[in-house]
């Protein structure tokens, strides 16, 4: 079965890992430059199950001018690798899921990254919103593009760890 989404997504549902979701994605392109510049795409193509914050590619946009160009260089490889791991949380956390973990939290859910940092889920006007170590805030543009190794959320703004 096969789902088309609003952001140019085509899903295969389950049948695909998170690095072929993404990489057939025109929303993220520059996601997949930076996986496989970092050297990700076995580890997110692996088991899991990982649930992925993925950027669109506006969300790098909004970074300073220079900075994706910066981390896409071999000498920033280690902190790229940081940047893209601080968005992938252990776990298949679909929609669902984090929705409750936020009621359980009386309003907000604190998740550990692989990177080793946290972001934090509330919903705001409705919608999940992450906030970083920096506190600089995402949002959840769409939710549960499944895997057959985990799950996608769309985000519109790139998270940063400290």
């Amino acid at each position: 079965m096969t789902l088309a989404l609003g952001l140019g997504l085509t899903v295969a549902t389950q049948a695909q890992t998170i690095v072929d979701i993404a990489a057939g994605s025109k929303a993220h392109t520059t996601l997949v430059a930076a996986v496989k510049a970092a050297g990700l795409v076995e580890a997110l193509s692996g088991k899991g199950p990982l649930t992925v914050f993925a950027p669109v590619n506006d969300a790098f946009g909004k970074l300073p001018a220079g900075t994706v160009e910066t981390l896409l260089k071999p000498e920033s490889k280690g902190k790229l690798t940081a940047v893209l791991t601080y968005h992938v949380v252990a776990g298949n956390l679909d929609a669902k899921a984090v929705l409750a973990a936020i009621e359980a939290g009386k309003g907000k859910a604190v998740l550990t990254t692989l990177q080793g940092g946290q972001l934090t889920a509330t919903v705001e006007n409705g919608k999940v919103v992450l906030t970083d170590a920096n506190g600089g805030k995402s949002t959840v543009v769409a939710t549960d593009l499944k895997a057959s190794n985990g799950v996608i959320h769309v985000i519109d703004t790139v998270v940063l760890p400290k």
